[in-house]
């Protein structure tokens, strides 16, 4: 499983340099809708990391999409995080509540 990081330019940054190959760069609104179905499609996905604000530009239909997608789990960094807290995110990908 791999991870990947959608965002702009400055976010996806020091996921670069950590080493994570499947970065996108995506400063539009559309490169970001774009890419994140991309992400969507490639099955050896299994992180999807997004910027809090960036879940609040896409469209609803897609957020609803992604805040209920196991595989990939989306990890949104920073502000709103989708309602759902780090601990359920893990819970419902992992199929059992880790902190019990």
């Amino acid at each position: 499983m791999e991870i990947a990081v959608v965002g702009t330019g400055e976010f996806i940054l020091g996921f670069r340099l950590a080493g994570v190959r499947k970065t996108y760069a995506a400063e539009t609104d559309e490169r970001l809708v774009e890419h994140i179905n991309r992400v969507l499609e490639d099955k050896d996905v299994g992180i999807l990391v997004l910027k809090g604000s960036d879940m609040e530009r896409i469209p609803m239909r897609l957020r609803t999409t992604l805040e209920n997608s196991v595989k990939p789990t989306v990890i949104a960094i920073g502000g709103d995080e989708g309602g759902l807290s780090m601990r359920e995110r893990i819970k419902r990908s992992v199929g059992v509540d880790l902190w019990k």
